[in-house]
C-alpha cells in the first residue's frame, strides 16, 4: 500500500508541470549514449511517447557524431574537429548524410512508431526546412551555418499530431549542392527559435555543466557562461552546445536544459519533477526576476 501511495504522490507532483507544458512545443536534441545504448534508446522512446500522450509536442533533432566517426574510420576518410565543430570534406559529407538521414533517423522513427507515437523522419533538406551557407567562409568545408528555417513545414507536421524527427542536414545554395553538415546542437537551437518553443533540452553524456572541481551547476545565465568560457572551465564540444543554449534563451525560448542522457528516463525527470537532474540555462533577466 505504501508503494502504491508513493506512486500516486509522484503522479500528483507532476500535475503542475503537465498543466504548464501541455500543448507546448518542446525541442529535444538527442545524442550521446542515449543514442547508442539499446536500453537507453528504448527508455528515450518511452519518454517521448509519454510526453506525446500527455499532450506535449516534442520535436527531436538528433546527432550522430560517434557513428559518423566510426564509419569515416572504416572507410579511411580523415576527419578532425576544430572548436567542437567537425571539418567536413566532400567525401565526409556523403557519409554524414548517409548515417544521419539513412540510418539514425529511420531507426529512431521506427522506435517511436513501435511504442505508440506517430513519428515521421525528415532531413533538413526536406521542404527547405534548413538552408545554410559554409561556416566561417569555408574554414570547416561542408559544415554549414544556418541562414533560414522553414517553421511552417514543422507546424504542419505537428498539427497533424506527428512527432518530427530531424536529421541536421541543410540545403546548399544551388540545385547540385551536396548540402551542409550542421552541428545538431545549433540546428536544434535554430529550430527551437523558429517554432517559439517553450523549452529546449540537450541530452548529453555528462550530468550537465560542471565547475572546475566537477560539481554540477543547477542553473546558469549567459553572463555566467561567458565568464566560465573565458576562464577555460567550458571548452571543446561544450562550447557550441552552450552557445546554442544562450542563443535560444536570448531569442524567445524560455529555458534551455542540458541533462545526462545516460540516466534512464532523464527527460521525464527533468520536465516533470521539482528537482530536475541537469543544468538549466535562463536569460539573465529571468534570473533577476
Amino acid at each position: 500500500m505504501r508503494k502504491n501511495a508513493k506512486v500516486v504522490q509522484i503522479l500528483l507532483d507532476s500535475l503542475p508541470f503537465i498543466r504548464i507544458f501541455r500543448g507546448q512545443v518542446i525541442v529535444i536534441k538527442y545524442g550521446g549514449a542515449a543514442q547508442i545504448n539499446p536500453e537507453l534508446k528504448e527508455k528515450f522512446a518511452l519518454d517521448i511517447v509519454m510526453m506525446y500522450m500527455l499532450g506535449l509536442k516534442p520535436v527531436i533533432i538528433h546527432g550522430g557524431g560517434k557513428r559518423i566517426t566510426q564509419m569515416l574510420e572504416t572507410l579511411n576518410i580523415k576527419s578532425e574537429f576544430v572548436d567542437g565543430y567537425r571539418v567536413t570534406c566532400l567525401d565526409s559529407m556523403k557519409i554524414v548524410e548517409m548515417v544521419l538521414s539513412g540510418e539514425i533517423n529511420k531507426e529512431l522513427t521506427a522506435f517511436l512508431n513501435f511504442h505508440g507515437a506517430k513519428a515521421v523522419g525528415v532531413s533538413g533538406k526536406d521542404a527547405h526546412l534548413l538552408e545554410a551557407v559554409a561556416k566561417d567562409n569555408g574554414k570547416f568545408g561542408y559544415t554549414g551555418h544556418i541562414t533560414k528555417v522553414n517553421p511552417e513545414f514543422l507546424h504542419n507536421i505537428i498539427n497533424d499530431n506527428f512527432v518530427p524527427i530531424i536529421a541536421p542536414i541543410a540545403t546548399g545554395e544551388s540545385s547540385g549542392h551536396p548540402g551542409y553538415n550542421i552541428n545538431a546542437d545549433i540546428a536544434a537551437c535554430e529550430i527551437a527559435k523558429a517554432l517559439k518553443a517553450q523549452k529546449i533540452v540537450f541530452l548529453s553524456d555528462i550530468q550537465g555543466v560542471l565547475d572546475s572541481e566537477g560539481n554540477l551547476f543547477s542553473s546558469l545565465t549567459p553572463t555566467e557562461i561567458q565568464t566560465l568560457q573565458n576562464n577555460g572551465v567550458i571548452y571543446g564540444g561544450m562550447i557550441p552546445k552552450l552557445q546554442a543554449c544562450v542563443d535560444c534563451v536570448q531569442n524567445g525560448v524560455q529555458k534551455a536544459h542540458i541533462i545526462d542522457g545516460r540516466v534512464e528516463h532523464s527527460l521525464l525527470l527533468e520536465l516533470f519533477t521539482t528537482q530536475g537532474i541537469g543544468t538549466e540555462i535562463c536569460n539573465d533577466q529571468i534570473m533577476q526576476d
